[in-house]
């Protein structure tokens, strides 16, 4: 029977991984297989192979026949290269060490192109990275000089009002201390307009009052007067009474 090496596939959708297996070239891609010598995660990068190289040489000496993709795995592990060595060593063109020492210099040259491949898509990700951050940054920084001047456009108009705010309850407050002052003076203007006849009319009272005092006695004396007038005028009718009265007498 035809036996290939190929990839089954497994893995959720988008996220597939894929085994490297040795099957009946009848079989379905996912269905059965012989063995199973490694797998292939096309997620990473670079991506990630794990392979038993020497089943996958064991395999591809007895004439299995790799699919593209799964030729391309062999050969970026150094399967088909091997492999060609070997062809050598059997045919007698080299000899076992020779092969060996061979390989040895191509997978240490192998390694280094992987490392430094791997080391360039680092630095990518990390220069890809910190341009995005610096773009981000950018950006950022001029929003926020936006949003300083749009705040210190309000801010200035907010400091604004509160100055017209302050200047007109200043204002306010001018005129109602003026208002209460001169209401103050008003009324205590009045009081002493109103009083200020009363005072003079009060002075003349005082100075009356001892004229009342004086007025006393000569109430008093008036009525001894009075009384005295009416004595004197009594004391004439007993003076004419006495003549009358000693008229007779006397003839």
């Amino acid at each position: 029977m035809a036996v290939k090496i190929r990839l089954a596939r497994r893995g959720r959708k988008k996220l597939a991984i894929f085994d490297l297996v040795v099957a009946d070239a009848r079989a379905p891609r996912d269905g059965r297989f012989i063995e199973k010598i490694g797998t292939y995660n096309p997620n990473s990068n670079p991506a990630t192979i794990v392979l038993n190289d020497a089943q996958a040489l064991k395999w591809v000496m007895n004439g299995a026949q790799p699919t593209d993709t799964a030729k391309a795995i062999l050969s970026y592990r150094g399967i088909l290269y091997k492999k060609h060595l070997q062809v050598g060593v059997i045919k007698g063109a080299i000899t076992q060490e020779q092969a060996d020492a061979k390989f040895e210099v191509w997978k240490a040259e192998k390694e280094t192109k992987i490392q430094t491949n791997s080391t360039n898509i680092q630095d990518s990700k990390d220069k890809s990275k910190a341009t995005r951050l610096a773009a981000e940054a950018k950006v950022s920084a001029a929003r926020a000089e936006v949003i300083a001047a749009k705040n210190k456009v309000e801010d200035e108009a907010l400091v604004a009002s509160v100055v017209d705010a302050i200047n007109e309850s200043d204002d306010d407050v001018a005129e109602e201390v003026e208002e209460t002052v001169v209401a103050e003076v008003a009324v205590e203007e009045t009081p002493a307009a109103d009083e200020a006849p009363a005072s003079e009319e009060a002075a003349p009272a005082a100075e009356e009052a001892p004229a009342s005092e004086e007025a006393a006695p000569a109430v008093e004396e008036a009525a001894v007067i009075e009384e005295v007038a009416p004595a004197a005028d009594e004391a004439p009718t007993s003076e004419e009474a006495a003549p009358e009265a000693e008229a007779p007498a006397a003839e």
